[in-house]
C-alpha cells in the first residue's frame, strides 16, 4: 500500500463509518480480551498449588501463539468472503492481505480491519479455554504447537460454518450468536478430545483433589463474567441477558451442591430477557450434574471443560430454537430479515440449530484426536509429562518457578518438614513436648497426599 493511501484509507473509515460504532467494538474487543487472564486465574486457582503457574503459562502462551496464526492465514481461513466451499475460506486475506476499510463481513457497520481484531480475540478465549486440558499432567511446548494446528484445522472451519457469509450453517439459517459452537462447543469438545488422548492422572493425584486457591477462581470468574458483555455486539439486551442468565444459573448450581458458577451461555442477543431466565435455571442444573459425565467415560477432564462449555453451548444453542426472536435479532438495524425460533412459529429451527450442534460436536472431537495423537507420536513432542514430573508438579518441571512462594506456619506445628525431615527435637522443645499433640490426635495435612505416605507419617507421629 502506498503512503498516499494511508490517507485515502483513513478519508473512507471516516465518511463510512460512525465514530461511536467502531469505538463501541473497539472496547467490546478489549473487553473479551480481558477474559484471557480471567481465564488464567481461574485456571490457576482450581489447580494445585504445584501446577499453578504451568496454567497461567499455557493460557498466556496459546494467547501469542492464537494471535500469530490468526494474521498469519487465521482471519482468512475462517472469514474469507471470497471462498465458496462452504467449509473453510481460503487465503485470499493471506497476512490480513486487503484487510482494512471496507464493510466487515460479519456488519457493514465497522471495517474489516477491526471486525478481524474483534473475532481474533473470541479464537484467543477459545484456545485460553481448551489449553486447560493439560491440566496438571500435559507438556506447555507439545500443547502450543497443538494450538496452531488445531486453530487452522478446527476452529477456523468452525468460525466459517457459523458466520462466513459462504458457511453452510450460515446460509442455511443457524442462530450461532456469540459462538456457542466455535467458542463453547469447540473448546468443550476438543478439551474433552484432549484429555482423552492424553490420558488419566496418576491415581495419586486424583486423591482429595481442590482448588487450592478459591479466591483466584472467584477473581477469575468475574473477570470472565465482565467481558462477555463484550462478546456482545447486540448491546443492551444481549447485556441484560448475560447477567440474567448465568446468575440464575448460578443460584441453581449453588443449590445443587455449592459450588462456583463458571458457565455462560451463548443465545443472550436473540432471546427475550425471560427465556434467558428459563435459560440460566436449565444450564446451571444440567451443567452441574455434566461433570459427572467424565467419571462415566473414564476421560480425566482435570477442569470441567466439557461440562461448563460444550454443554452450555449445546443448551444456548438449542434454546435459540426454541426462543430466539425477530424481534430481538432485527434490534441491531442490520439482521431485520432472520427468522426465530419456535416463538416465531419458525418450527424448522429447532432441528436446524440440532443438526448444526451433532456436526460440530461430532468434527470436533474426531480432529482435536487425530490432531492431538499425532502430535503425541513424535519423537520428542509427547503430550503427557513423566510419573516423575506429575508427582512434582508441572510448575517445577515445565517452568521452574512458581505462582506462590510460601512459607507456611500452622497453629500445631508438627515434627516434618516438606520434604519429611526429623525436626522433632527442635519443635518438642519449643512446644513442650509431642504428647500432647499425639493425645489430641493432630495429623500431617498434605496437599496431595497418597494414602501410604499418610499412613506412614502418621504411624511415626504416632
Amino acid at each position: 500500500m502506498k503512503f498516499g493511501d494511508f490517507f485515502a484509507t483513513s478519508s473512507l473509515l471516516k465518511s463510512t463509518f460512525d465514530r461511536g460504532d467502531v469505538s463501541f467494538i473497539i472496547v467490546a474487543g478489549a473487553m473479551v480480551s480481558f477474559m484471557i487472564p480471567g481465564l488464567a486465574f481461574l485456571y490457576s486457582g482450581l489447580s494445585r498449588r504445584k501446577s499453578a503457574l504451568s496454567l497461567i503459562w499455557a493460557v498466556s502462551a496459546s494467547n501469542a501463539v492464537c494471535i500469530f496464526q490468526w494474521y498469519l492465514w487465521g482471519y482468512s481461513l475462517a472469514f474469507s468472503p471470497t471462498a465458496s466451499n462452504g467449509f473453510i475460506g481460503n487465503l485470499a486475506n493471506f497476512g490480513l492481505l486487503n484487510v482494512l476499510g471496507d464493510p466487515s463481513p460479519g456488519s457493514p457497520l465497522i471495517p474489516d480491519l477491526l471486525y478481524s481484531f474483534y473475532q481474533m480475540e473470541f479464537a484467543c478465549v477459545t484456545v485460553g479455554i481448551l489449553v486447560g486440558g493439560i491440566a496438571e499432567r500435559g507438556r506447555v511446548l507439545p500443547a502450543m504447537i497443538f494450538t496452531f494446528l488445531w486453530m487452522t484445522l478446527v476452529y477456523c472451519p468452525l468460525a466459517c460454518w457459523a458466520w462466513n457469509v459462504n458457511g453452510w450453517g450460515y446460509k442455511w439459517g443457524v442462530l450461532d450468536y456469540a459462538g456457542g459452537g466455535p467458542v463453547e462447543i469447540g473448546s468443550g469438545v476438543a478439551g474433552l478430545a484432549y484429555a482423552w488422548v492424553l490420558g488419566r492422572r496418576q491415581e495419586k493425584e486424583l486423591l482429595n483433589f481442590r482448588p487450592h486457591n478459591v479466591a483466584m477462581v472467584n477473581l477469575g470468574t468475574f473477570i470472565l463474567w465482565f467481558g462477555a458483555f463484550g462478546a456482545n455486539l447486540r448491546a443492551i439486551m444481549a447485556i441484560w441477558n448475560s447477567m440474567l442468565a448465568p446468575a440464575f444459573g448460578g443460584i441453581v448450581w449453588c443449590l445443587l451442591d455449592y459450588r462456583l458458577e463458571r458457565k455462560y451461555s451463548m443465545a443472550s442477543g436473540y432471546i427475550h430477557p425471560w427465556a434467558s431466565v428459563i435459560m440460566g435455571i436449565v444450564t446451571g442444573a444440567v451443567c452441574n450434574y455434566a461433570t459427572k459425565v467424565k467419571f462415566l467415560v473414564g476421560i480425566d477432564d482435570a477442569l470441567d471443560l466439557f461440562a461448563e462449555h460444550a454443554v452450555g453451548g449445546i443448551i444456548g444453542l438449542l434454546f435459540n430454537g426454541f426462543f430466539a426472536s425477530h424481534s430481538i435479532i432485527a434490534l441491531d438495524g442490520v439482521n431485520v430479515n432472520v427468522n426465530g425460533g419456535w416463538v416465531d412459529h419458525n418450527w424448522k429451527q429447532l432441528y436446524i440449530q440440532f443438526a448444526y450442534v451433532c456436526a460440530t460436536c461430532g468434527y470436533t472431537f474426531v480432529a482435536t484426536a487425530i490432531i492431538a495423537k499425532a502430535i503425541d507420536m513424535i519423537p520428542g513432542l509427547h503430550l503427557k509429562t513423566t510419573p516423575e514430573g506429575e508427582s512434582a508438579g508441572l510448575d517445577e518441571v515445565e517452568i521452574g518457578e512458581f505462582a506462590n512462594d510460601y512459607i507456611e506456619v500452622r497453629r500445631h506445628f508438627t515434627d516434618w518438614s516438606a520434604f519429611g525431615d526429623r525436626m522433632a527435637d527442635s519443635v518438642a522443645s519449643e512446644m513442650g513436648g509431642l504428647p500432647d499433640l499425639q493425645k489430641d490426635g493432630h495429623r500431617l495435612r498434605l496437599e496431595d497426599p497418597t494414602l501410604e505416605i499418610i499412613q506412614e507419617k502418621n504411624a511415626e507421629i504416632s
